[in-house]
């Protein structure tokens, strides 16, 4: 059964979404210091793909090919990572 907000509840809402997240008072949580060994970063952020046509050199797509499927994933998390690194440099 799904509730429905109230009008008094939905206002509380909107004037809290309009706080500065410095207002929250987060003394009460206690700090991670290590993520769990099953933990997955980026486990739900799945940005949208676009499919491309590319020209790869014969034994450049066969050593990816080699380390079994998935080979375009792999290429996919090797361009994110030169991304990043570009991104932070």
């Amino acid at each position: 059964m799904k509730k429905q907000l109230t009008a008094k509840k939905r206002g509380e809402l909107l004037r809290l979404a309009k706080r500065p997240d410095r207002a929250i008072d987060l003394s009460d949580i206690p700090q991670i210091r290590e993520l769990p060994s099953d933990a997955v970063i980026g486990r739900f952020y799945r940005p949208k793909k676009q499919s491309v046509t590319m020209r790869l050199d014969a034994d450049v797509l066969a050593w990816l090919k080699a380390s079994g499927d998935g080979y375009q994933t792999r290429v996919n998390t090797y361009l994110r990572q030169v991304m990043t690194k570009h991104r932070a440099s």
